[in-house]
Parts: structure tokens; C-alpha cells; sequence
């Protein structure tokens, strides 16, 4: 391995650590879940708002994330991030009212939003085109790692004294490690450049790919963006020249969402306790999904390079509506609870390996250079929305509908992603960032 290849996956390593915070802190919740519900006297909304809140914060999170990143740059304010996670890892932990509690989750959202928009951004302005699927897919990687770490440490800690306030309180130090790794990684080479700073932009990407890469980079870089104002104006996202584009991104958005991923990842334990099994089995076979989100992660990483954003997109969106149905039906049949498990892994194997990791590279990758920092936040900001909606209301229409026709209507969902995907997402692989941006136009 060359020494520009050991910087690069350095620096990307160090910036998806934003996603290892953001898998923990949107999963560790679900091991808690059956404990502070009797602990706060939660209903079954009021415990949709105590999961949930945490997205209300990254809402808001990922909708200011773009305009400060534009002016402060990617770096600072990650290191600003990772301090937010820190802080509320240990306020939730210490909480003794409903009240502190949420308000914790929220100040996490606002982290979890935040890097959700910077890390993915990060990754993909600094990787070469040929590299740049499989870093911005690590970023997921790192998710689902987060993801299986809550899972596997809500099991460890669930027959122990005040064991959700340890599970919440195990965030801190890899928050910690983040923070401090921040300081080892430069700024984005493509926000030095429309920062004016052209010598230090060229600089860092000849640390990360060579002098010829760099400067063939950088005469891309400086064709997207000089001779135009340097920031666009929220205004400019509702622009024809690139309304195509934010339309593509907003659905994305709303579908990864709505497709049901979050009532797995956060609702585990809760949907195969409605499928008849027990507490300490649920947690455990809540890890083992943990570890099929992490397994299959592998694949996206492996192919997204190869087979394309697009046909992963296809396959996985599919292969979830039809997992979705035969789940819908475990619940209206209601057979054994190994079925329903069997299907819940089906559906995340097929979001791990295709859907996952590849929302996250395009709505990196599908913006012009110069509203990106805006553009992605605005898709970020609208995928946390649906996503609260989701979490919020999943534990009612769950006890209230039944599992069987709330499955059925995500495998619905699921079906128009792939529609959308199919009609409207064109393939990006191989292109870079620059080449990206005209094929929009």
C-alpha cells in the first residue's frame, strides 16, 4: 500500500468514527427500550416520543449543518460534533426524569444529525472517484457497527442494577476517541479551494493521491467553481438547473425512511416480543441482526464499485418489499417467532448490502460542488424527518393495527423505492464528483 493510499484510508477512518456514534446512539435505545418504559410509566406514544426525540434533534442537526460547514468547513465543526456525543452519552445516563431524559436525546440529535450530513460529505470530497463508493460505504460500515456494539452491549448489561443508564453511559468513550482523532485528519480539499485557500486545497490532494492526480482534480475542482459566487443561496436549491437534482434527493430520502429500516433497528426487541418471544431471547436475537446488518455491509462495500449505485439500489429495494410481505404475513398467520426473526434478518441483509451504504455515497455524490454543503443537508434533514414520523408512530400502529398490516404497508413502501429508483436514479459509479454535476444538466 503506497503512502497516499494509508493517508487516504486514515483520514477516512477517522471521519466515518462520526458514523460508529450515529449507529450507537440511534440502536442503544432499543435494549432499553423494555426498561425505562416502566421506569418513566411510559404509554405506547410517549414511548414513540421517548425513542424518537432523538431524530427531532438530528433534524435539526442536519438542517444547520450545511450552512455552518460552508463557512466554518468540515473539520471544525466534526470536532464540534464529536463533543455533542460525548456530552450526551452521559447526560442521558444520569437522567432521573422524562423530562432530562429527552432533552438528552435531543442534544444527541443534534450530533447524530449533523454527522449524518458532514462524515459522508467528508469522505466523499476527499476519496478519487475509483475509491470513492467503497470509503463513503465504509461510512455505513461504521453504522453498522455502531449498530451491532449497542445490540451486543444491551445483551451484556441487561440482568445488572440500573442497566440502561450503563448501556447510554458506554457512548462516552468512543465519543472521546473521535474527538480526539479529529485532530489528526486536514480539512477538505474541495472547501479549501472555494475558501480561497488553492495552495493548501492542492496540497492535501496531493497528499491523498499523488501530484498528477491532484492537479487533474484541481482543474475540475476550479472548472465547477470559479467564475460563481462562492456560497449559493438556499434559494438557489429550487433553481431549474437543479431542481432535477433535488427532487432525486428528496425521494431517496423520504423512501429510505418510509421503506421501514428504523422500526427494525430501534424496535427490535419490542416486534419479536409481540412474535412471542421473551426478553433475554429478543436481545439476543436482537444481536444477531446486529451482525447481519454488519456481515452484509461487506457486500455493499465489495460491489458498489463494481456493480453500480442504481443496480444495488433495484436489488435491495425489491428483495425488501418481498422480505416485508412473508413478514407481514408471519404477524397475520401468527406463526412461530424463529419465522418472524428469519424474515426481520432477510429484510436487513438486503438494506445492509444494497440499500444502506448507497443512499449515503449518492446523496454525497449527486450534488453540484457548489450547494452541496446545503443540498445534502436539506437530504439529510428531510430523511430525519420521515424518520422520527416513523419511529414516533411505529409502537401505536403496532399495537393498535398489528404487525401484519404495518409490514405490508412498508413492503409497500419498499416497492415504490424501487419504482423511483428505476425511473429516475441514473448511475454514478466511476464518475467524478465534477463529471457527476453535467449529468444532471
Amino acid at each position: 500500500m503506497s503512502n497516499n493510499s494509508a493517508y487516504l484510508y486514515f483520514i477516512s477512518a477517522i471521519a466515518t468514527m462520526g458514523g460508529l456514534m450515529f449507529g450507537f446512539d440511534i440502536a442503544i435505545i432499543s435494549g432499553a427500550v423494555p426498561f425505562i418504559q416502566p421506569y418513566f410509566g411510559w404509554n405506547e406514544l410517549e414511548l414513540g416520543w421517548g425513542v424518537s426525540s432523538l431524530l427531532v434533534g438530528a433534524i435539526a442537526g442536519s438542517f444547520g449543518s450545511g450552512a455552518v460547514t460552508d463557512h466554518y468547513g468540515r473539520k471544525k465543526v466534526l470536532i464540534v460534533v464529536a463533543l455533542f456525543f460525548a456530552l450526551s452519552c452521559a447526560l442521558t445516563a444520569i437522567s432521573e426524569s422524562s423530562v432530562t431524559f429527552i432533552s438528552a436525546r435531543l442534544f444527541g440529535g443534534l450530533a447524530v444529525g449533523a454527522a449524518s450530513v458532514l462524515s459522508p460529505m467528508y469522505v466523499a470530497e476527499v476519496a478519487p472517484a475509483r475509491l470513492r463508493g467503497m470509503l463513503v460505504s465504509v461510512y455505513q460500515l461504521a453504522i453498522v457497527t455502531g449498530i451491532l456494539c449497542s445490540y451486543l452491549i444491551n445483551f451484556w448489561l441487561h440482568d445488572i442494577d440500573n442497566n440502561w443508564r450503563w448501556m447510554f453511559a458506554t457512548g462516552i468513550a468512543p465519543s472521546v476517541l473521535f474527538f480526539t482523532g479529529l485532530f489528526f485528519i486536514p480539512e477538505s480539499p474541495r472547501w479549501l479551494y472555494r475558501a480561497g485557500k488553492k495552495e493548501e486545497s492542492f496540497r492535501v490532494l496531493t497528499r491523498i493521491g499523488g501530484e498528477k492526480l491532484a492537479k487533474a482534480e484541481l482543474a475540475e475542482i476550479a472548472e465547477s467553481l470559479d467564475n460563481k459566487e462562492e456560497t449559493a443561496s438556499g434559494g438557489e436549491l429550487l433553481n431549474p438547473g437543479v431542481r432535477k437534482v433535488m427532487i432525486a434527493g428528496f425521494f431517496l430520502a423520504v423512501l429510505v425512511q418510509v421503506s421501514g429500516i428504523n422500526t427494525v433497528i430501534d424496535y427490535a426487541p419490542k416486534i419479536l416480543l409481540a412474535a412471542g418471544v421473551e426478553i433475554k431471547s429478543a436481545l439476543l436475537q436482537t444481536s444477531l441482526i446486529g451482525l447481519i446488518n454488519f456481515v452484509f455491509t461487506f457486500v455493499a462495500i465489495f460491489f458498489i464499485d463494481r456493480l453500480g449505485r442504481r443496480t444495488l439500489y433495484l436489488i435491495g429495494s425489491m428483495g425488501m418489499a418481498v422480505t416485508l410481505v412473508f413478514l407481514s404475513v408471519s404477524f397475520f398467520l401468527k406463526l412461530d417467532g424463529i419465522l418472524t426473526l428469519a424474515c426481520i434478518m432477510l429484510f436487513i441483509a438486503f438494506f445492509s448490502s444494497c440499500i444502506g451504504p448507497v443512499f449515503w455515497t449518492l446523496v454525497a455524490e449527486i450534488y453540484p460542488n457548489r450547494i452541496r454543503g446545503k443540498a445534502l443537508a436539506f437530504a439529510s434533514f428531510t430523511q430525519w424527518i420521515f424518520n422520527f414520523l416513523v419511529v414516533l408512530l411505529f409502537p401505536h400502529f403496532l399495537k393498535s393495527v398489528g404487525g401484519g398490516s404495518t409490514f405490508l404497508f412498508l413492503a409497500l413502501m419498499s416497492f415504490m423505492q424501487w419504482l423511483f429508483t428505476y425511473l429516475y436514479v441514473p448511475e454514478t459509479k466511476g464518475k467524478s464528483l465534477e463529471e457527476i454535476e453535467h449529468l444532471w444538466k
